[in-house]
């Protein structure tokens, strides 16, 4: 099937209202618009160089860590949720009243992440997983009684107040399942030949305009992305992120997927997509770089503590993967007394490593803020 020849489905009466039926995408696709070509190459090449880094970078895993969740907060930001990098990163013990919903949507898409990549070791990529994974996205927030870990048995739409007047209305629950079922064959399909960053792109838009949960698809959706890279080996570790970009252009990511169900321009959500993979990496191979000059940088500092530098080596270590951290946790965590996890501290936060976040005299906390901001910069 050419990109330009596609024909993205049809309108269905239902009782008061249209429901949309995609048609199904397990087949081959080609297309005749240089301008994919070009942006697939460049999106590939970019999207390798970010992976490179996965090898080369020491304790990578450390640093995983903050990636997904700022993934996940941004992917949350886009359905709504109010938090920033500072907050996500609290324990939940610290987070304002007012805020503790959102930290804990956040904190779900974290744990739906990181479930997923260790199911990926032994499940494939399948509707089984996408479940599993919406019941954890889902467990005890918002949306916890729209049917966490099942497939809708009912009509969704988006937008609008009601099915009469919405903005779309995906498909009746008596076509979804075979739709669902052509998605999985279109992820493992082996026998056609399309591109990795093709294939995704594709399976993104037909998952979105599937819509099978009453709520989450949106998220669910971003989180797809990462985890195809990851189980066909695109990418070594979870390291691409593409809710940032999605974020910054919302208007133009909805409008893509739109332009695809009303006008089957296909072609342009793939450049849409293409362009996003391409940015992301190129973002994501910068954020690495500012690690590597802090890590060094303070790698060059730790002498100045002397016989401390030790103890501090280990703490920075858990600050990589944690950037929040107590006097009491510092205790526990190094197995040392008050008295040296509070000059250990104390010497951190003289020399810009850790900052003091409440203002109080007992029961401090403190961020490891120039990290937090390598991951929290906007552009």
């Amino acid at each position: 099937m050419k990109f330009e020849d596609f024909v993205s489905g049809v309108y269905r009466n239902q009782y008061q209202y249209k429901s949309f039926l995609p048609s199904k995408i397990n087949q081959e696709w080609t297309w005749e618009d240089p301008r994919i070509n070009v942006l697939l190459e460049k999106a590939t090449q970019a999207l390798g160089e970010l992976n490179a880094f996965s090898r080369i970078v020491p304790n990578v895993d450390l640093f995983i860590s903050m990636h997904i969740l700022k993934e996940a907060n941004t992917s949350s930001k886009i359905e709504g949720t109010n938090t920033e990098m500072d907050d996500v990163v609290l324990k939940e013990e610290s987070v304002l009243p007012e805020k503790k919903d959102d930290w804990q949507e956040v904190q779900n898409y974290v744990s739906a992440m990181n479930e997923a990549i260790k199911e990926l070791q032994s499940l494939p990529l399948s509707l089984r997983l996408i479940r599993q994974v919406h019941a954890t996205l889902m467990s005890n927030v918002r949306g916890r009684n729209k049917t966490p870990g099942e497939f809708r048995k009912s009509q969704n739409w988006i937008g609008g107040s009601s099915l009469a007047d919405a903005a779309y209305v995906p498909p009746h629950i008596d076509d979804m399942q075979p739709l669902l079922n052509d998605l999985e064959l279109f992820l493992h399909d082996e026998s056609i030949l399309v591109p990795h960053l093709i294939r995704c792109a594709i399976a993104h838009y037909q998952f979105e305009t599937i819509h099978p949960f009453l709520d989450g698809n949106g998220r669910i959706g971003r989180l797809l992305i990462t985890l195809y890279f990851v189980s066909n080996n695109v990418l070594l570790k979870p390291t691409l992120y593409l809710s940032d970009f999605f974020e910054k252009h919302r208007g133009q990511y909805y409008d893509a997927l739109t332009r695809v169900r009303e006008s089957n321009d296909l072609g342009h959500w793939i450049r849409f997509f293409l362009q996003a993979v391409l940015e992301t990496s190129e973002k994501g191979k910068q954020t690495f770089d500012k690690i590597l000059i802090l890590h060094r940088s303070i790698e060059s500092d730790m002498v100045k503590l002397g016989k401390r530098a030790e103890n501090a080596r280990k703490l920075l270590m858990r600050l990589y993967q944690s950037p929040v951290t107590s006097i009491k946790e510092v205790e526990d965590s190094l197995m040392i007394g008050y008295n040296p996890a509070n000059e250990l501290v104390n010497s951190l936060v003289k020399m810009n490593i850790l900052e003091e976040t409440t203002g109080f005299s007992r029961n401090r906390v403190f961020i490891f803020r120039r990290y937090v901001d390598t991951f929290g910069e906007q552009e």
